[in-house]
Parts: C-alpha cells; sequence; structure tokens
C-alpha cells in the first residue's frame, strides 16, 4: 500500500473519531436500568424499579431500600429508616411505619415536668428527600387525657406550628370509640407539601378532673402522624399500651414520592438529564403531591411499570366481557372492538347488537321520552323538597326572629342574602375565589353590588348556637365600631349559615410584626396606635355592645389593617354572648396556641379576662417583635410569655425587649407597656385590668413620646409610607391555623387577608 492512500485512511479515521466525540456529547443522557440479578422482593413486600435493593439497582439513592432480618428471622424491607409496608406505581405514593412520640406519667409527676412534656426532632424527611408525607392520606393524631399534641418545622424558608387538644371527662366509655372527636383522641389535618421536624406532647392537669388523677398508676399520651384509613380509636389506649404494643411504637403512614424536581416539560426535554418515563406506552404526569417533580403512569389501555422499557402491557379488555353476550370481542393494542353476528350491526350506544334499526330508533326516542318526563318530574319534586329544606333550615337559624327584629330596628343597615346570591358573588364558589382556610370554615372573596365582600361559609355549629344564631347576628349587625370589621349580613336558608363580612385589604398586625420582608422598618409609634384602636374595639365589645360580647380568640392575625392601616378587631369564630349565670361552659377549649388564657383551660368558662389575658400577649409581641411559642431552642426561652414573666421577676427586661426599641424610645415608656402587659398576663383573671383600662392606659403611654406634635406628623408620614409599599411589597408569612392566597392568579404577589378570612 503506497503512502497517499495510508494518508487518505488516517484521515478517514480521524474524522470518523470527531464525529463518534460529538455524537456521544449531544446524545441525550438515560437513566441506568437495574441489571437482572437485581432483587425484587424483600419478604412478603414487592420492590419495583424505580425502588431497587442493592447498587446500582434503583433510581437514585433515594429510591435505595435495604432488606434486614427481623429478630425473628423474617426478611422486612426498610426505606430512609423507616419499615416498607409495600409500594404503589399507580398512585405515586409508599406505606411506611413511622415512630409514635410517647410520654407517659403518674399521679406524682410534677405539674411543670407534665407541661414541658416530651419532644421529638426529625429530619428524616425534608426538601432534599423526594418523598414528603400525604396531606390527603394522613392526619396528625393525639391520644391522651388533658395531652396537648403539636408539629411543625423551623427551617429557613418557613416556620409553622399547628396541633390539637384532648380532654378526658367522666363520660369517657366505650361507647366512644371509634370517634376520635376531643375526647381521649384528637387529630388535625395537615397542609399540603410541609416538611416535619418536630413533634411535641404535654399533659395539663385541669381543677375539675383531679380525682381521676389519683392511684390510676402509670399512664401514657401518644402523638403520631399516620394514615387516617389505618387508625380507629378505642378508648382502652388511654390506659393501656395497647396503641403503642399494635406496631412496636409504631404506626403507619402513606408518603407521595416524584422524579427529581422538574416538570415533565422539562423532563421530556431531557432539560434534566434523564427522563425516568421508559415503557413505551407509558405518559409524564406533574406530581400532585407536595413537591415539584413528575411521576410516570402507563397509558389508556396499558398496566404495568412506566419506568422499564416495555414495562406497560397491553390491557385484555375482553377478560371483563365488555361486549354483547351474542357478539364477539376484539382485543386490540390500548383498546377492543366488538363484532355481531352476520345480518346484525353492532350499536356502540347501548352495547348491542341490533336487527332491525328502525324498530330500535323508535324504542330509543320513546325511552328517552319518557326519561326527559321522569327526569323533569323528578326536578320538579326536588326543587318543592329543596325549597321546604330551605324554610326549615331558615326558622331553625331564627330566621322568623331576625326578620321581626329587623323590622321593629328600623335603619339596622343588615341584609339576609340567599344562597343564589352568595353563589353568584363567588363564581360557585369557585375554588379561585378562597383567601382562607381554618377551623371555623371557609372563606370566599365576592363581589356584591359592585362592592367586595368576604363571604364565610362556617363549619358545622352545636344546637345552642342553631337556637341563638339569629339573635347574635343581629347583635353583631348592630355594632358600628371604627376598630371593629362590618358584619353586612348573613345566608340562614342552608344547613350551616354563611356570615357576609366587610373586605379588608391590607393584611394582619401579625404580618406587619413578624412578615419576612424586611424593607418595611415598622416604626414603635405605629404599632403602639394599632395596640390602642385594637384595645379600643375589644373594649367596645366588653363594655358597650348589648348584652356584652367575648371575643374568645384575640391575636395579632385577628387585628386587621384597612386602607388607611388603622386596626379593624375580626373572626368572632370563637366568639360568644356573655352568659347572664355560671350555667353557660364550652365543652372545649378554643383559641390559639401562645394565646390562651391558663385560668380558661382550667375551668372551661371564658370570660372579658380571657380577651384581656390574649391582648397582653399582643403587648409582648409589640415590644419583643416575637412570635408567642417556638418550636425550636431551649425550652425555656420557647414560650414567649413565660420568657417576658422571668426577665420581669429577674428585673433584666432590657435582656428581652427588641433593640430598636431600646435604643429609641424611652425607659418610661418601656417599663409603663411592660408593666400594663404584666398585669394582664396575671394568672388570676380578677386581678387583670379591662379593656377600658388598657385602652385609657395606651393612649396615655403614647402622650410619653417626645414632642407629641411631631410623633403624630411622623406617624401619619409612616402610615403613608405603608400604603405606598403596600403596592409592590407583600407580606409573606404562615401561621399555625391558616393558609393564604390571592385568588386573581399565580403571578401576583401574596397579601394574605386576614384570619377572619381563614377561621
Amino acid at each position: 500500500m503506497n503512502t497517499s492512500k495510508l494518508k487518505i485512511m488516517e484521515v478517514v479515521l480521524q474524522v470518523g473519531l470527531a464525529l463518534l466525540l460529538v455524537v456521544a456529547h449531544w446524545a441525550p443522557a438515560t437513566t441506568a436500568l437495574p441489571s437482572s440479578e437485581c432483587k425484587t422482593q424483600c419478604g412478603d413486600v414487592e420492590i419495583p424499579y424505580p425502588f431497587g435493593i442493592g447498587m446500582n439497582c434503583s433510581l437514585a439513592g433515594d429510591f435505595d431500600v435495604t432488606c434486614q432480618l427481623d429478630r425473628n428471622g423474617f426478611s422486612k424491607p426498610f426505606i430512609g429508616g423507616r419499615e416498607l409496608l409495600n409500594i404503589s406505581l399507580t398512585n405515586s405514593t409508599i406505606r411506611v411505619l413511622n415512630p409514635i412520640t410517647p410520654y407517659c406519667y403518674n399521679d406524682t409527676t410534677p405539674d411543670e415536668v407534665l407541661l414541658n412534656g416530651n419532644l421529638t426532632m426529625t429530619s428524616d424527611v425534608s426538601r432534599n428527600s423526594p418523598f414528603l408525607f400525604s396531606n390527603i392520606s394522613n392526619k396528625f393524631t393525639v391520644i391522651g387525657c388533658n395531652t396537648f399534641g403539636f408539629f411543625g418545622n423551623n427551617n429557613s424558608d418557613s416556620e409553622y406550628l399547628s396541633g390539637c387538644i384532648s380532654f378526658c371527662g367522666k363520660n369517657l366509655s366505650a361507647q366512644m370509640d371509634s370517634s376520635c372527636s376531643g375526647m381521649g383522641c384528637c387529630q388535625v389535618t395537615i397542609p399540603k407539601g410541609l416538611e416535619f421536624n418536630g413533634v411535641g406532647l404535654s399533659v395539663i392537669k385541669v381543677s375539675n378532673t383531679s380525682q381521676m388523677w389519683k392511684g390510676f398508676g402509670k399512664r401514657c399520651s401518644y402523638a403520631v402522624l399516620m394514615e387516617t384509613a389505618a387508625f380507629n380509636f378505642r378508648t382502652t389506649y388511654i390506659n393501656t399500651t395497647e396503641f403503642w404494643d399494635m406496631g412496636g411504637g409504631r404506626a403507619p403512614a402513606v408518603l407521595d414520592w416524584s422524579i427529581s424536581n422538574a416538570t415533565c416539560e422539562m423532563a421530556i426535554q431531557n432539560l434534566t438529564g434523564t427522563y425516568a418515563c421508559r415503557s413505551a406506552n407509558s405518559k409524564c404526569v406533574d406530581s400532585i403531591g407536595g413537591s415539584p417533580g413528575y411521576v410516570c403512569n402507563c397509558s389508556e389501555g396499558f398496566e404495568g411499570n412506566p419506568y422499564i422499557p416495555d414495562g406497560c402491557k397491553d390491557v385484555d379488555e375482553c377478560k371483563g366481557r365488555p361486549c354483547p353476550s351474542d357478539g364477539e370481542c376484539h382485543n386490540t393494542v390500548g383498546g377492543y372492538r366488538c363484532s355481531c353476528p352476520a345480518g346484525r350491526k353492532y350499536s356502540q350506544s347501548n352495547n348491542t347488537c341490533n336487527h332491525d334499526t328502525g324498530l330500535i330508533i323508535g324504542v330509543t326516542v320513546g325511552f328517552l321520552g319518557l326519561m326527559v318526563l321522569s327526569f323533569c318530574g323528578y326536578i320538579i319534586l326536588q326543587k318543592r323538597k329543596l325549597n321546604k329544606v330551605k324554610e326549615e333550615y331558615f326558622c331553625q337559624h331564627g330566621g322568623l326572629i331576625l326578620f321581626e327584629s329587623m323590622k321593629s330596628e328600623n335603619g339596622v343597615a343588615f341584609k339576609v342574602f340567599t344562597e343564589a346570591e352568595l353563589r353568584h358573588a363567588t363564581n360557585n364558589f369557585d375554588k379561585s375565589r378562597v383567601i382562607g382556610k381554618g377551623g371555623h370554615g371557609t372563606v370566599y372573596k365576592g363581589i356584591v353590588n359592585g362592592n367586595p365582600v368576604a363571604i364565610k361559609k362556617c363549619t358545622l355549629i352545636d344546637e345552642r348556637q342553631k337556637k341563638e344564631f339569629g339573635k347574635e347576628m343581629l347583635i353583631l349587625s348592630q355594632i358600628n365600631h371604627k376598630n371593629i370589621v362590618k358584619l353586612v349580613g348573613c345566608c340562614i336558608e342552608v344547613e350551616v349559615p354563611m356570615l357576609v363580612y366587610e373586605y379588608i385589604p391590607n393584611g394582619t398586625m401579625f404580618e406587619l410584626i413578624h412578615g419576612r420582608n424586611k424593607t418595611l422598618q415598622i416604626s414603635f409609634s405605629v404599632l403602639l396606635r394599632i395596640a390602642q384602636e385594637a384595645a379600643e374595639g375589644l373594649s367596645f365589645l366588653h363594655s358597650y355592645a348589648s348584652p356584652p360580647i367575648l371575643h374568645g380568640d384575640v391575636k395579632t392575625a385577628n387585628i386587621l389593617l384597612d386602607e388607611s392601616y388603622m386596626a379593624k378587631v375580626s373572626d368572632f369564630g370563637a366568639s360568644i354572648l356573655a352568659p347572664s349565670d355560671k350555667e353557660q361552659y364550652v365543652t372545649m377549649v378554643q383559641g390559639t396556641v401562645g394565646y390562651l388564657d391558663p385560668e380558661y383551660m382550667q375551668t372551661c368558662q371564658l370570660t372579658e379576662k380571657s380577651d384581656v389575658y390574649s391582648f397582653g400577649v399582643i403587648l409582648l409581641e409589640v415590644l419583643i417583635g416575637e412570635v408567642p411559642l417556638k418550636l425550636y431552642g431551649p425550652e425555656a426561652k420557647r414560650s414567649l410569655t413565660s420568657n417576658f414573666l422571668t426577665a420581669m421577676k429577674e428585673n433584666s427586661l432590657s435582656a428581652v425587649v427588641a433593640n430598636h426599641i431600646t435604643e429609641q424610645e424611652s425607659t418610661e415608656l418601656i417599663r409603663g407597656l411592660a408593666e400594663l402587659a404584666k398585669s394582664c398576663l396575671d394568672m388570676c383573671g380578677s386581678n387583670r385590668p379591662s379593656m377600658k383600662d388598657i385602652a385609657d392606659e395606651l393612649r396615655r403611654l403614647r402622650k410619653l413620646l417626645q414632642h407629641p406634635w411631631v410623633q403624630l406628623n411622623m406617624e401619619e408620614m409612616e402610615t403613608q409610607r405603608l400604603l405606598r409599599g403596600a403596592e409592590d411589597t407583600s407580606f409573606e408569612i404562615e401561621t399555625s391555623t391558616t393558609e393564604y392566597h390571592v385568588p386573581n392568579g399565580a403571578n401576583q404577589p401574596m397579601n394574605p387577608m386576614s384570619s377572619y378570612y381563614a377561621r
């Protein structure tokens, strides 16, 4: 071979090698598939891909499953430290055994130890994991007597705390089995996509049940996040270890999972480097769990594993006999077809083999005519029944009493709406109109006569409230105070009444103090003004309403800010009219953790001094700038109230007051506000001041600000700055009872509505 031919072959080889390198560089990456040697079962549990046992047998490290022997020598699968019960590729879920948090005590355990309780920190389900607790399939469950269980997180993006209280009474018996409603057991739903890293328990000795604590020996309370369908309450769980023993200190829980953090569009375009849907007959679906990502499903007419090549197999629909008995079924790829004997024709509309088309058409027309007549008759009958039911609800909720009172009360600006009017105002209660959810109902933004309103669909109310509803609505409608949210009207022709409030646009005092957006530096004078205005509103409810009204859930999240950032007290979901005698008690403590009056928790009797205690916590938020209760940190520092009272006792107030307040405000003003808060937080309700005294004292303290004429002008300038900032600044805060969002589109900045929109 001559030299020229050798040079030509060398050039050809170099060009070919370069082309191979280019193709290799731009070829889409694919997910590694498990080998045939990978185990697909551990014990009785099947382990389908993308999960796997052993190296290179799963999609990624998070889907690795370990197969271990238990003490009896049986193989058990584990994932992320939890025992794996089963895997569902169709639902994109796994079931695992989740640890139960116990807290055991006896009648000699000191009160302070009981209240401190047990806090378990967990971190194995986090933002970097493809697994999140399912908010659809799980509930946070607490079992025990006088037990407060809570859970939440404290990551850098958001802080969340929620829980419930379980009480025991003399009437606790086996008849309450299967009923987890607050007596011996309580449950609370969990939000979507929340990361949990803390579960806690504490026990409260209640005075009127003290005899129950004597001689019972050891007793345990439990808290666990577990599968709703797997739980069935039994009263024996309270005085035995039966609940703990059933699962060896563990309970089933459901976890959602997804692939990577990419959407289907990104994954299909191979922007993430891998695409997990490997079967030709599979499709990509964006995850509906709490975290971003996608999952794979088999296409319609196929079943199997979409994560492996040729994993989705054709379903033989003919096995289910979908065709007429005198026809023949033919299975096709992804479907089926039916055929009939010679001389007949298959009709897909009614799944029959027809002889005479004309006869069938005549019978069909006649049948449809009969159906139309029957349907019309049924509609008329149901409409009559509906009207009758509406009349019954109207009378049941005191509608007649309400109308008669409105006739005698000339000029009452209160309207009784129909259900149809409120449906029209909210576009048939469209989900995009939801501006808040909470324990007392769901709130929608509506438009009535061109004006925005807040429409609250209440949760179920008790029989006493049903009887007194009309009377209480008329009393609330007559409250006309600049610092109280106005009740516009109600709808009482439905099973659970709906309330219509004026719409307040600028969020809450809670967001103003604790919002993550720090570009708005709120001055102390503005916060003091808002606190005084809120005190004026509560003072009006206590002293000037007839009969007096007890709010029952006073907190910064229930103090709204209108267009000019004036305070408006809201959310009367837990309110009651002041009782005329001592026979009126609530059966379960209501309110918000961190604001609850200890005397109210012991006696279960709501008084005006219960509102005063909660307002004392608000003054601490203004003075110290911290939330009432923290899940993290030293135990002695978690409660804002306890931390403050300890500082007052040790004469170290400056150690807890916010730095910008101590640097800018006078010692006399700070000491005066601290002494006012301390008097509100007195353990004995009779020693606390009235709301009128609090409002007067706050007015006096505001006069202590230097150069009041200058300070007033500064407050006006601050309010104008807030109004300008509200146009392009949002508060993003998450509380223990409420989730907020703007209903007009996901691209708009969040401006959470008031707590009364979410109760």
